[in-house]
């Protein structure tokens, strides 16, 4: 089971990628700007998801996802890291929510992250 540090370790692994504390919790940016969290006891995390796939998402896997109630109007949701089956999901839901929000041409310098292995 993914825990905090796996967070961490991964969400650094990704380019340009920093941890600032802020709001009194870990968060991880991309070039400046925040693509997931560690929120309360880190036992879960938020990271950017359009909003109707994060509806989608929260639909079809409750015990996975979910929204938080101040964070309802903006496109992120929260995944409970205890859900997550194993290193490669905690990954695939970091690194997606990476490119949703890496500047274009740090993009197109890694057009790999986050993306299946063959595209």
């Amino acid at each position: 089971m993914p825990d905090a540090e796996d967070v961490r370790r991964i969400a650094l692994s990704l380019p340009d990628t920093t941890e600032k504390i802020a709001w009194g919790m870990p968060t991880f940016r991309v070039a400046g700007k925040m693509f997931a969290t560690l929120p309360e006891d880190e036992t879960s995390m938020a990271v950017r998801c359009p909003k109707e796939e994060r509806d989608e998402l929260v639909l079809a896997e409750p015990g996975k996802f979910w929204i938080a109630g101040h964070e309802a109007q903006f496109a992120w949701v929260r995944v409970r890291l205890a859900a997550l089956e194993d290193e490669t999901e905690l990954h695939d839901v970091l690194a997606d929510s990476w490119r949703q929000t890496a500047p274009p041409g740090l993009l197109d310098h890694h057009p790999g992250v986050g993306l299946p292995a063959g595209d």
